[in-house]
């Protein structure tokens, strides 16, 4: 959610190399041997865009435009392409976020069919927490992972240490915030951890709703009270903003993904909770902290788990005149086949993994992955999308509840709760702003079940 991007500039070198997209513009040829991919410019996807020409076309016959725009642009996009059922695109890059969103609204295709007569993508070996969050409350599929995500707690296993601190496998909060207190300034200029303080849905209630889950709270409750107020979502909120204020790393009120990745490269924090992705830049040949870091379970409280569930995956608009070419191409993008074509041509370190079982039992992946493969793994296969709390909820998500409306829901009350970060209101005032808009949100729910 809200991680690393290319620049701008970047992507539309790699689209007038290519010569097969557009930027920001419509899609390029619409022969009956084509399709139109609309696609987030992450650096995955432009792997995927330069080995199309070569591989999938050469095999299929099938050329592929595609259309490539940095997230928040090509999420604005989609939703107005979509929501037209215009048919001019055939494919778009979802997350696990909108396809559910998408699927009750009837804007794109299921996969069922397809999964079923294609038993060489071997649905099978998607990762069961990918395949239940991509499916719809009508019991189908829609959508397939390209790549996908959890969340766990890194640290700096040199840190700890040297200070005679033993990690456990699977910490509890209270656990984590004593290790942060223990570390914090042991090291010149190194803050004890790292966590989002930087407003925004997907930034800081990404790993904060997880934080809200394991302590009891949830947004709303099976029928749609709100419960932003409660005393578990209150005990989550002021437990997270003491931890960052007292030993977390500067400027927490803005760091997002991107500063505490920084932080945690430069040395500047001992430990950091986020999303599993963050371990390929960790450990990357160039990072100064390669082979430093340990990788352990989300934290919990009263849940056995934690971890969150993302994944950025393709989904067919419905009015696609061109379904059938559309999944020939998922189901090339999403194979474990074109896992093996990335790590020979671009490098094991660039699979976009996250999504398939035999991905973790790969030897040439674990060569390089072999520090958070494993711990990666067990995140993702222990998330429960429809479950991730102590009480039923209303909607599918873990780190986010499954409606058109967290998106400006969550955003505001991350404002209220990043400005207690800074100190600049209480954590109670702060929530209870947010109950008023989650009231808001509730009564328009509460009156479509009445």
């Amino acid at each position: 959610m809200l991680r690393r991007r290319i620049p701008a500039a970047a992507a539309v070198l790699v689209l007038a190399v290519s010569g097969c997209a557009g930027w920001g513009g419509g899609p390029g040829g619409g022969g009956p041997d084509s399709i139109n991919v609309l696609m987030v410019n992450n650096p995955q996807m432009i792997d995927l865009q330069r080995l199309t020409a070569d591989n999938f076309t050469k095999q299929t016959g099938i050329n592929v435009n595609y259309t490539v725009l940095p997230e928040n642009d090509v999420r604005d996009k989609i939703s107005q392409e979509f929501s037209s059922q215009a048919g001019q695109y055939d494919v778009a890059s979802l997350s696990n976020f909108e396809i559910p969103i998408y699927a009750k609204s009837k804007w794109i295709a299921p996969l069922d069919g397809y999964t079923q007569a294609d038993t060489q993508f071997d649905q099978s070996d998607i990762l069961p927490p990918m395949t239940q969050s991509l499916t719809a409350d009508d019991g189908k599929l829609y959508g397939e992972p390209f790549y996908g995500e959890s969340s766990f707690l890194m640290y700096r296993k040199d840190v700890l240490d040297a200070n005679g601190i033993t990690m456990p496998a699977r910490p509890t909060w209270q656990q984590v915030a004593g290790i942060a207190a223990r570390v914090d300034g042991k090291q010149p200029g190194m803050r004890g951890i790292c966590l989002r303080g930087q407003p925004g849905w997907g930034q800081i209630f990404a790993p904060l709703t997880t934080v809200v889950n394991t302590f009891g709270g949830t947004w709303f409750e099976k029928d749609w009270t709100p419960k932003v107020d409660a005393p578990e979502f209150t005990a989550a909120t002021k437990f997270y903003v003491d931890l960052v204020r007292a030993h977390g790393e500067n400027g927490a009120p803005q760091a997002g993904f991107t500063e505490c990745l920084n932080n945690m490269v430069q040395g500047n924090v001992a430990m950091w909770y986020d999303a599993t992705s963050a371990a390929g830049s960790l450990e990357a040949d160039d990072s100064p902290v390669k082979g430093k870091i340990g990788y352990v379970a989300a934290p919990v409280e009263q849940t056995k788990s934690s971890g969150w569930l993302y994944a950025w995956s393709w989904s067919i608009q419905e009015a696609s005149k061109k379904k059938d070419n559309a999944w020939k191409f998922i189901s090339w993008a999403s194979s474990r086949q074109y896992e093996e074509l990335v790590g020979r041509q671009v490098g094991w370190s660039s699979v976009p993994a996250g999504k398939r079982a035999s991905t973790y039992d790969n030897p040439d992946y674990l060569k390089v992955a072999s520090a958070f493969a494993e711990p990666t793994r067990a995140s993702i296969e222990s998330a429960d999308p429809r479950n991730p709390g102590v009480q039923p909820r209303p909607a599918i998500g873990i780190q986010f509840i499954d409606i058109p409306e967290f998106t400006d829901l969550g955003t505001q009350v991350s404002q209220y709760v990043s400005s207690a970060i800074a100190g600049q209101m209480s954590v109670d005032e702060a929530l209870e702003r947010g109950q008023r808009l989650a009231e808001d949100v509730s009564e328009r729910y509460q009156s479509r079940q009445g």
